[in-house]
This record gives structure tokens, sequence and C-alpha cells, in this order.
């Protein structure tokens, strides 16, 4: 039997500090991973669920978005995924009784590692207007409260339907036919969060929001550029990819404000070298770049790649490109005094790296939440495009664009239509498929969404999965917002903090995992989720679901749709929660791509997506080619006495669920305020290494936010810079500070300023 969760919440304001470490994985990871596994689910089921995780015949891991090969593992899965599943399919229990001794003011005053800590939800849980307490509730009535307050609303945009990235393909679609049909496109959902930047730009460069490389690709690439992304912490799967990559010939450039345990040096925990033998060596040079540099350090390369007489495939940019020469004249102009003051790197480190660049035929840039949460950070991502488009390295085996997404399924939502900006197309698919006129205009994204509350511009919220409150920007804000709604819901497996904010009224709909069992009216059902790179593949869990009163996703979505449009409705919802087979069916006719979906995707791995630029160097954009763009260059200017702070994952963290209070790559145990500062910026700021500090934001519209409490430790960040873990950290970046176009969250720049704390 599993352990009891903990009793009480644990101290988080003194945690212990050793040295970074140098190297990923390896035994440790084994060893947590069995201690994690044992005190959630217990030997015999964790065998039983984890063997089953990303196989062919299993269930998707909850984690991260990497893909699978076509040969598996038995263990196909990292210490992280291991993680997810265990507090997924751990015995521990929130039940009714749990509700009754916990008030809403008690829950509130948690953190966030307590709270996901207490088990799985059991039962549908209803807060009335003015208790402090849940009281639970049959699913009829819960959905007479949201579809009452829905029809009262003036307009459906009152209404927001938030996704996460762990909500499967079928659930997607229903929920935005759902949201469409009742006449709302306020679709907001965690990509407005991480990777909008990234749809956003490589929409209008190449065509489609989606990375274009497979797990072939990156075995065959000559030069992988893995940029602003911490593989051994967020992606640990990854890895193994980079290590076949290196095994094959492959150079590797990691360019990181911090140092990187896992492109250090690799220790495959399911191999004889990676355990016994000291493991692989990832990078070949390691560019340690300031905060937001990394347009300047793409722009400076492009320069040189244009003046090195051959280094440009010109073939390609003449048949497959436009606006080479005003790219090009831009490029020219880069300077490098500017670009060294803004990288912070030296001409020798740029230089090598320009070497590598021309010594590749086939190169790959990678890049997470490091390159998307800035102000300029799709103008970044575009000037990436530029550096891969000037020597052809897009639809070419071993090349292309690699943004690597977080969340299990955060792009198939989207290709499930979850956006609040859909393309006509899409929209009149919708109708054609049926017989309703979809709403045109645009709705909100998250950052809007959190404002039309705040202004009284929305009154529901129903989120499906995910923690808003936790995930969202400038904390005290959005908790204000969310509590003027009318009425707040969400579909959850486990308690997080958006549990204990709430509207005027609340719900919690607890719902299957991925690792449940799913039976419905025809049988035993299966769903569907997109990876990173475009391959589509089906989830099937072989748990018995943790409580009797669960309902999947597809089943709330559709008994919802129904409570709330009733006869008016077009659409058979009775017949999707009966079979997810008739979701496919649909979605086959809806969109592109997924055609005769229920046979494809019945074979074993499932099929690959089509991509006009990677299959074709078709390019689907206003010119039909790949666009070259040449917008000024932009970095963060601090001033004196300030610090640059990105916020980050500690290991111990998938996005906001917190598995633990250590982050053992970089040397933090028992804590989560901490702040990683230069050594030599602490000391001239006042503050030697264990003292504590407020971290103060600083933002044009003078509001003081501030977070209180966090110990400082002098770590090898560039001058300048610093960085702390998250959500703690989101009260400090303001509403309104997003990235240009995407208006994602610009969570990776934020300047700060260290005070002494007065709580500690």
């Amino acid at each position: 039997m599993a352990t009891k969760p903990p009793a009480g919440d644990p101290v988080q304001d003194a945690p212990q500090v050793a040295p970074p470490k140098h190297a990923a994985a390896g035994l440790p990871a084994i060893g947590y991973t069995a201690l994690v596994a044992q005190q959630q689910m217990g030997a015999v089921r964790a065998t039983r669920t984890l063997l089953k995780v990303n196989q062919k015949d299993g269930f998707d891991c909850p984690g991260c978005a990497w893909p699978e090969g076509d040969k598996r593992h038995v263990a196909e899965f990292c210490e992280n995924g291991a993680k997810a599943v265990a507090e997924e399919a751990t015995l521990r229990r929130v039940t009714p009784d749990f509700f009754a001794a916990h008030p809403l003011s008690d829950l509130a005053g948690r953190s966030g590692y307590w709270l996901g800590q207490q088990g799985r939800i059991t039962q549908p849980m209803y807060l009335p207007e003015g208790a402090d307490r849940y009281e639970a509730v049959t699913w009829e009535r819960a959905f007479e409260i949201i579809a009452a307050e829905l029809r009262a609303l003036d307009s459906p945009d009152e209404a927001l339907f938030y996704t996460s990235g762990r909500t499967s393909n079928e659930a997607a679609f229903l929920l935005q036919l759902f949201a469409r049909e009742f006449g709302t496109n306020n679709l907001p959902d965690c990509s407005n969060m991480c990777h909008e930047s990234s749809g956003s730009a490589l929409t209008e460069t190449i065509g489609i929001g989606k990375g274009s490389v497979s797990l072939e690709d990156l075995h065959q690439a000559d030069l992988i550029i893995v940029a602003g992304q911490n593989p051994g912490t967020n992606h640990p799967r990854m890895l193994s990819a980079l290590e076949e990559a290196k095994r094959a010939g492959a150079k590797i450039i990691s360019v990181n404000p911090l140092p990187e345990a896992g492109m250090e040096r690799f220790k495959n925990p399911q191999t004889a070298k990676g355990l016994a033998l000291g493991g692989q060596k990832l990078n070949d040079l390691f560019l340690q770049i300031r905060i937001g540099g990394d347009q300047a350090l793409f722009r400076l390369l492009n320069k040189l790649i244009v003046e090195t007489e051959g280094a440009v495939d010109e073939l390609f940019v003449r048949e497959h490109t436009h606006g080479y020469e005003e790219f090009a004249a831009a490029a020219r102009a880069a300077d490098w005094d500017e670009t060294l003051a803004a990288t912070g790197l030296t001409r020798a480190e740029i230089e090598r790296a320009l070497s590598m660049a021309l010594a590749s035929r086939r190169t790959i840039v990678c890049w997470a939440m490091g390159l998307t949460q800035h102000k300029h950070s799709v103008a970044t991502i575009r000037e990436v495009v530029n550096f891969l488009l000037l020597r052809g390295n897009i639809g070419r085996a071993g090349a292309g664009v690699c943004p690597v997404r977080g969340h299990s399924n955060v792009q198939g939502d989207r290709t499930m239509g979850i956006f609040e900006r859909p393309a006509p197309a899409f929209l009149d698919a919708l109708e054609k498929e049926f017989g309703f006129a979809p709403p045109r205009h645009h709705g909100y994204d998250v950052v809007r969404s959190i404002e039309a509350l705040r202004d009284g511009r929305a009154k529901v919220f129903f989120a499906m999965g995910g923690n808003f409150v936790g995930a969202t920007p400038d904390t005290e804000v959005t908790e204000a917002a969310m509590r003027r709604a009318a009425l707040t819901v969400h579909v959850s497996t486990k308690l997080n903090r958006s549990h204990a904010v709430t509207g005027r009224r609340a719900l919690i709909l607890p719902t299957l995992g991925r690792t449940d069992k799913d039976v419905q009216h025809s049988g035993r059902q299966f769903v569907t989720v997109e990876d990173s790179m475009g391959l589509v593949h089906s989830s099937r869990g072989n748990l018995k679901p943790a409580s009797p009163h669960l309902l999947s996703e597809p089943a709330i979505v559709a008994r919802l749709a129904r409570a709330t449009l009733g006869a008016s409705s077009t659409v058979e919802w009775e017949e999707f929660e009966k079979d997810y087979a008739a979701i496919r069916d649909r979605i086959a006719r809806v969109v592109p791509g997924f055609e005769d979906f229920n046979a494809r995707v019945a074979k074993p791995g499932g099929f690959r997506l089509p991509h006009g630029p990677r299959d074709e160097r078709r390019f689907t954009t206003k010119t039909g080619k790949a666009n070259f763009t040449a917008a000024p260059v932009e970095y963060p200017k601090v001033p004196e006495g300030r610090l640059l702070l990105q916020t980050l994952r500690s290991h111990d963290q998938y996005n906001t669920t917190i598995y633990g209070l250590d982050d053992r790559y970089r040397g933090i145990r028992g804590g989560r305020r901490v702040v990683l500062v230069n050594a030599a910026d602490a000391r001239e700021l006042g503050f030697a290494d264990g003292a504590y500090a407020d971290l103060v934001s600083e933002w044009k519209d003078g509001v003081e936010r501030r977070a209180p409490g966090f110990r400082v430790v002098h770590y090898p960040t560039p001058r300048g810079c610093a960085a702390a873990y998250y959500p703690e950290t989101n009260v400090l970046v303001p509403l309104d500070s997003t990235a240009d176009t995407s208006n994602t969250p610009a969570s990776k720049s934020v300047i700060v300023r260290l005070e002494q704390s007065a709580t500690v």
C-alpha cells in the first residue's frame, strides 16, 4: 500500500544548497523513480503501470510531448515522466470528507506541492455562493448549475473555455465544437503562455506553426543547436536522442544563460555505458548567453554567413524564399560590439559557433520557453528561421526547426481547433459538417481572458485541466480577476491552486486520467494525442478508475453541451459520448491530415501529419514562399543595480505541478524560494551567499510586485542575470508585459531589484 500524503505543509523557506551537478540521470534517477513510484502506487501497481507508459499498446505519458521512436525500450519513460504517472496513478484519494475537513480558507494557504500530494479527487464538488467548504454534488446537478449560468449570460463571449495540454484530441475537438456552437471563440489555452511565439513566427515565415523535424532527423543532423531549453529537467527523453545523434557524428551547441547538467553529460540509465562508464558528453560548445540576447546572436551569425563566400545556398534562396535582399541588408548592418554587449559572449565563442554552422550541411535548431517568453520572442524565432533558410536547412533530411513543446498534447489541442483566432477555412469546415454558423470574430487568449474577468466582461470560467491560477502571470491581479467571476469550473484529476481561488460559485469535476481504463456504452475506448513532431497515436489506460464517480473528458463535454444547448443543438452529442470513434470520424472530415482517422490510428505507432515545408518544400505563406524577415534587433536593457530575472522549473517539477522540493541538478534541496545570482553581482548588491532577499519587479505602471523571502544562491549565471522558480515568481510578471504579436507573457525577462528581506 502506498504511503499517506504529508499531514502538514512542509517548510519551504530554508533550502539547503550544494554545488550544481555536471551530469544528468544515471543511478540517482533510477533510485528516485523507484522511490516515488513505491510511495504513490505501491510496487506491484507501479510495475504494471510504468511498463505501459509510451508503449504502442499503452498510454501516452501525461508529461512532456517528446516523441517515441518505432523501436521502444521496455522502460520508455524518464524520471519526470514516472513522477507524472505516479501522481495520477496514486492510491491516495481526496474524498468529500477531505473537503469537509479543509475549508477553502485552509486550502488557499497551502502550497501547490501539498495540494498535489493529497491524491485523486473522487466526486464532483460544489462551492455554493458564500460558503467556505466544497460539498459533494451529483453530476446532473453540476451540469444544471453550469448550463443555467451559461444560458443567463448577456453574450456567449462572457464565457471562457480554457484548455490544458493534457487534453486528448477527442476532448479538445468536442470542447471547441461546444464553445463555437454556444457562440464564442474564447478558447484560451496553455499554448498562449508557452509556444504561441513559435506558432506566430513559424506561420509567418514557413506557413505552418509547427516544427519541421522528426526524431529520425535529429539522428541524422550534422549540427544541433539547443537554445533556451533545459532538456535534462524539462524533456529528459530528448537527451537519449541527442546521445544517438552524437554517436552518429553530430556536433551540439547549447545556448543558455544557465549551465544545464544534461547538456554537459548524459548518463543514460538504460545503458551500461550510462550507468557504469560515465555517460556521454553532449555539448561541443556552450554559449552562456545573457537573458534575451538570442536574437542578437543569430543576427550576427546571419551577417557572417551572408558575408562568407559560398556559404549561402543560393539555389534554395532563389527558388524557395522571399525577402532575401531586405533581410541581407539588415544582417550586414549587425554590429559586433552591440552583439557582444547584448549576449555577454566573446568574439572567439561566436566565431567558433560560426565555423560549426559553416561545416554543417544539415542543421537543426531546437528551442523552448527560453526563446518564447520575451517581448521580442517572435522576432527572435524569425531570426532563427533566417539562419536555417540561408543554408537551405528546411525541407532537408536531418535539418529544420524544432520547437520542443511541453505538455503531452498541447500541439494536438491547437490542431483540433483550440484557438481564439481560428482560420476561416477551419470554421467553414465546421459549418459544413455540423450545420451551424460558428462565430467569426476573434476570442480572448489567456492574457485577454484575465483582463476580461478583471473588467467584468467575462463571468464564467471553464477549465479543461491545468492550473490556470498557478500558471498565469501577475498572480495578485489574476486571483482578483478569478474571484470576480460568477462561476469557475475545473475539470481535474488532482487538487491545485486554482481550486482554492474561485468565483462566487465553483465546481470541481473529477475526470479520468491517462492511466485509467475508459469504458463507455460501446465498450472500452482509447483517445489520441499528437506529439511535438506531428505524430498522432492512440493512448489507452490500463488501471481501474480512481472512483466510480469519474467521467471522461469527452463525456463531460458531451453532457455539458446537451444540458446547455438542448434540442437546439445540431450536434449528436450523445453518440460522441458512447463511442469516441464517432468523434474521430467527424475530425477526419473537418481537420486536414486526419482523413481515414480511425483506420490509420489503429495501426501501432499511429501516423504522421503532413507538413508542407518538410515534405515538399511547399510554403503556404502569403507570398507562397518561405519568408526572410528583417526586424530590428532588440534585447532587454537593465538599469544599474537591477537584475534581469528568468522564471524556470526545478527538476522536481513539471509546469506548475510540484513533485518535490529538490532540484538536485542545481544543488538545491528542501525548498523552492531561492534566487540564483552571479556571485559578483550579489556581492555588489550587498547579498552574501545564503542571505535572504525580497524580489521586487519594476514595470512602467509603477505598481510594486513583490515576492518575499528568497534565499540568495551564488550561482554561475551571466553578469546581470538571475533565475528563480515559478509559480512562486509569477507574481513578479506584469500582466501587460507580453511578447509582440503573440501576446505571450514575458516571464523570461523581468527586471527586478533585491531588497533585504523582512520576512525571514
